[in-house]
């Protein structure tokens, strides 16, 4: 790799690590595209080579953050133990990020508002814990722990509630303990749909 590559890429890292800065502590709205190039000491120009708009920099935030969450699911799964047993090791740790700022303000909170729900709708993103689940649930009917054509299905809805429940440990008075309570009752929730005893 050529040496103006590599500081075009470092560039764009800086970009967006400045971008998650920004909307972690005022939001999508309340971020200027020229606080962001003040704060980055880049040019509106640099800004602009990378990023068409205010709205491509915090979809490349929002990635980010994003890829980050996976990679922790991920390992946090890769337990010893049966299905539910790891599923649930993914789950936890995508509440202990729900306590995080910039989790909460951009992947909970603004991501849906600036992107649109529909993004979380799908399983075409690579870098969302919903394939995760998919891939998890999957594995599990194929063990006959659910019927194979209720994998995706349970996967939607099991994101789902680990999506509210993140956004109420983010609104609580006291994350920690709401943390606390929805990893319990996440558990629970494994378990009847898996049976915590089952291979």
């Amino acid at each position: 790799m050529n040496r103006k590559v590599e500081q075009g890429d470092a560039t764009r890292a800086h970009l967006v690590a400045t971008g998650i800065a920004l909307f972690t502590e005022r939001g999508f709205a309340g971020t200027s595209t020229t606080e962001i190039v003040r704060r980055a000491g880049v040019t509106r120009g640099a800004l602009y080579h990378h990023f068409a708009d205010k709205e491509e920099l915090f979809a490349a935030c929002y990635t980010e953050v994003q890829k980050d969450l996976y990679a922790r699911c991920a390992a946090a799964s890769a337990v010893p133990g049966g299905h539910a047993a790891r599923i649930d090791a993914g789950a936890q740790a995508f509440l202990d990020a729900c306590l995080e700022p910039r989790v909460q303000r951009i992947l909970l909170r603004e991501g849906p508002l600036v992107l649109g729900r529909e993004r979380s709708l799908r399983f075409d993103d690579p870098h969302c814990a919903r394939r995760l689940l998919r891939a998890a649930l999957t594995a599990a009917a194929r063990d006959g722990l659910l019927p194979a054509e209720h994998a995706e299905p349970m996967a939607h809805a099991l994101y789902g509630a680990l999506d509210q429940a993140g956004n109420v440990i983010a609104a609580a008075d006291d994350p920690a303990a709401e943390r606390k309570r929805m990893g319990a009752a996440i558990t629970d929730l494994i378990a009847a749909l898996l049976g915590a005893n089952r291979p």
